[in-house]
């Protein structure tokens, strides 16, 4: 209980913790993209979490998947129903995003074919 409750104290972790929920399985980039946190400091965290019992992780070649646990997702969505409102993260899925590792693209950011950069109109330029 201790450890479950040290884990999720830290305000990096509970960021990740709500970016694992908004994907079933993500790498470690993908979160530190969402977060906007480098890949090294998500790593030591998502560790913590997987200490706790509330992430689990799997190695696919050179990348590291992790996903929150039943408990994890259980014990976040108590915290996001107690405090009101969600966890703020640096991005989010449904913004401009680049291709994923696993080959499927990202909405807005790139295609597989073209490898062609596009971005979003932005309002006043023309």
């Amino acid at each position: 209980m201790a450890l479950t409750a040290k884990a999720l104290a830290d305000p990096v972790r509970l960021r990740v913790a709500a970016a694992l929920a908004l994907g079933q399985e993500l790498c470690v980039c993908d979160v530190a993209w969402i977060i906007g946190a480098p890949p090294n400091l998500v790593s030591h965290h998502l560790w913590v979490l997987r200490r706790a019992g509330l992430v689990s992780s799997r190695r696919n070649g050179k990348l590291v998947m992790c996903q929150l646990t039943g408990h994890g997702a259980a014990l976040l969505d108590l915290l996001n129903a107690g405090s009101g409102n969600e966890f703020p993260l640096a991005g989010h899925p449904s913004t401009e995003r680049g291709p994923r590792h696993d080959g499927r693209l990202r909405p807005g950011r790139a295609t597989a074919a073209s490898g062609a950069q596009t971005r979003p109109a932005v309002p006043g330029r023309g």
